[in-house]
């Protein structure tokens, strides 16, 4: 009698697990996320035996908790298909948005002519001192057909430009005004502009263009020293 009871009971209990329908759950790490970022996923589904991923950019997985990158920007379905005994039985979904980079287009122009400057060298700097003193730079690049270089996956801030090209530079206008040289703080997650403005000058080196522009900031605050120097003289 007891043998026939618990015989009983176990095939009811195989019953009610076969019973259980799979039921798909799953989180992200990150719902927003740069290019190249990888975002990592939870399995929180139940009763299944096996998984199938779509991460909607037409690559697909069947981890139990699968990580992705996606390479373009935009806005993605991720979805999670379980089955069980070879039967799709749910389905769960997520969208995970993939934010534009911090992007900056740089356009070179001559100043008076308005021209613009192909195969000119750009690089960035943290600050006006690393400008200065060419220190820490950040990136460099070389401008296309069209005077134009873009860099991307920046920090929302300011930057200070530093163009030369054999017959261009900004170093004469960053004595005259480092706006000339010094961008908007970054607008985060989208495209931003800034026209550098240069002169044209004598083929030189990046190296003697330099120390031309160095010597020119000694002489003017050497001027401004003694301009005010004269005019103390005077109101007395």
């Amino acid at each position: 009698m007891k043998v026939h009871i618990l015989i009983t009971g176990i095939i009811l209990l195989l019953f009610a697990s076969c019973d259980n329908t799979p039921y798909a759950d799953f989180v992200a790490s990150d719902v927003e996320a740069d290019e190249g970022e990888f975002i990592y996923f939870t399995n929180r589904s139940q009763d299944a035996d096996y998984y199938e991923w779509d991460f909607g950019d037409g690559t697909y997985s069947n981890a139990v908790n699968p990580s992705h990158a996606y390479n373009y920007y935009g806005i993605y379905t991720v979805s999670l298909t379980v089955f069980r005994n070879g039967r799709a039985y749910d389905e769960a979904y997520l969208q995970i948005e993939i934010l534009y980079p911090t992007t900056l287009e740089i356009t070179v122009v001559e100043y008076y002519d308005e021209y613009t400057v192909s195969d000119a060298s750009i690089i960035l700097y943290p600050s006006l001192y690393d400008w200065d003193e060419q220190t820490n730079p950040l990136v460099e690049g070389i401008t296309n057909s069209q005077g134009v270089v873009t860099f991307s996956r920046l920090n929302p801030r300011s930057y200070y430009v530093d163009v030369w090209h054999y017959n261009h530079d900004n170093y004469a206008l960053r004595n005259e005004d480092v706006d000339w040289i010094r961008t908007e703080p970054l607008e985060e997650n989208a495209l931003n502009y800034f026209i550098a403005w240069v002169d044209y000058v004598p083929s030189k080196s990046r190296t003697d263009a330099r120390e031309k522009g160095k010597y020119k900031i000694l002489k003017i605050e050497r001027i401004k020293k003694d301009y005010t120097g004269i005019q103390a003289l005077n109101n007395k």
